[in-house]
């Protein structure tokens, strides 16, 4: 066989595989049907910054074609390619960005409150049936909330009673009992003495279920509570008063004390110096701050006094308007470090209605708050003199004035003593 297939020039050393001078490159002469497109006008070569010096990327110099064509395109100047370019990045979007930072910060913070408002209400105990107060006055507009500080030495050591100038006592009794009347014409907080001389209306025990029929027989107001706990003091404070409970709060002497603790102290303007062996006091006049074992003093402090109860119901309720006003603050409720223990220190040890929600309570204390912030009233109940057995006596008609006033809802114009 001399003749050599078609598309050959006859030179017998132009074989597969090795060069030749031809211009037509082997691959194009070996397959006759694959057609090379024209080179592009070639142009300065483009370097990109990470290859060496006189290389396209690729491995070969500038300008040189290896004849080579695998039908892909690498993406060469004037084919649609990036020219040897890296694109840069968009512009970031700062709007959206900042529209997701913001409802991830909503629901970060709506999460810690529903977090933060189930763990507190857990923490509520809520221990008293009104239920099972029977023969109740009629409903008036606002809310009433009956407000105990008991002498409860529960949790408490032997170290902490001692320093807290507690005693030893067992049970509980009543140390300070309020009325607040939380309303549209601003809170009212009305003391009633632990030794107003009032009446022990029929009864059913809270323990027992037994009713217990009323003989007209008096006695002072803190020894309802001792006789069958809250739910007589609810019954006889609105037998005698005329005006309906709505809820019912209660806190020891420990708990008190924890709770001004926690907040870093009360800070009080006391006009008069005084000391009482019985409760610990021992108070120069003027500002200063009271921490837990101070506070505690301050409020059962009565002896020190010429008016005594009265004049200790007075400062029980300067203090604890203080307490509402500087713990309902920024400070404490946007600082978890202040606002958890401070939660923790009250909640722990407050005893409530079973209709008391976690709501109901932050209410009251705001209208605690607004006391003394010029938007409410404080008195003591009216009295018109003492009983043959040196019990205080309510007035009556003042008395009855006050309530229609509370349960209208109006404001409140009636002068305590």
């Amino acid at each position: 066989m001399s003749e050599w297939p078609e598309g050959r020039n006859g030179r017998p050393d132009e074989r597969y595989g090795r060069g030749s001078a031809n211009p037509q490159p082997e691959g194009a002469r070996a397959m006759p049907h694959v057609r090379r497109r024209p080179a592009p006008p070639q142009s300065p070569p483009r370097i990109p910054p990470q290859q060496g010096q006189g290389y396209d990327g690729y491995g070969e110099a500038p300008g040189y074609d290896s004849g080579y064509n695998t039908g892909q395109v690498y993406g060469g100047g004037g084919f649609g390619g990036d020219g040897g370019y890296v694109q840069s990045r968009p512009a970031p979007n700062w709007g959206r960005r900042l529209k997701v930072g913001t409802l991830t910060l909503v629901v970060a913070l709506l999460a810690v409150s529903i977090g933060t408002y189930f763990w507190a209400d857990g923490k509520l105990k809520r221990e008293v049936d009104l239920s099972k107060v029977i023969e109740r006055p009629s409903e008036g507009d606002g809310t009433n909330y009956l407000i105990v500080g008991s002498d409860s030495r529960e949790g408490m050591t032997a170290e902490d009673k001692k320093k807290l100038h507690t005693g030893s006592a067992e049970g509980k009794r009543t140390d300070s009992m309020m009325i607040l009347h939380d309303g549209s014409n601003g809170p009212t907080l009305i003391s009633l003495p632990r030794d107003s001389n009032v009446e022990i209306p029929s009864f059913v025990g809270s323990e027992s279920g037994k009713k217990f029929a009323g003989t007209g027989r008096t006695t002072k107001l803190n020894a309802a509570y001792a006789e069958d706990g809250p739910e007589l003091l609810v019954r006889t404070v609105e037998f005698n008063t005329g005006l309906r409970i709505d809820h019912y709060v209660e806190i020891g002497f420990g708990g008190f004390a924890k709770i001004v603790d926690a907040i870093g102290g009360v800070e009080l303007d006391i006009p008069k110096a005084f000391k009482d062996k019985k409760s610990g006091a021992d108070f120069q006049a003027g500002k200063q701050t009271l921490n837990g074992e101070q506070s505690l003093a301050f409020v059962r402090t009565r002896y020190a006094f010429a008016g005594s109860d009265l004049d200790r119901t007075k400062n029980q309720q300067k203090f604890l308007a203080a307490l509402a006003a500087q713990t309902a603050t920024p400070s404490t409720i946007l600082n978890p470090f202040k606002l958890y223990p401070t939660m923790g220190a009250g909640l722990d040890t407050l005893i409530v209605d079973k209709d008391m929600s976690l709501w109901s309570l932050g209410n009251m204390f705001f209208a605690m708050k607004g006391v003394t912030g010029g938007e409410g009233t404080s008195m003591n109940i009216p009295l018109s003199g003492q009983s043959v057995n040196g019990n205080l006596v309510w007035d009556k008609d003042k008395v009855k004035q006050l309530v229609e006033q509370l349960k209208n809802d109006e404001k409140v114009t009636v002068k305590g003593s």
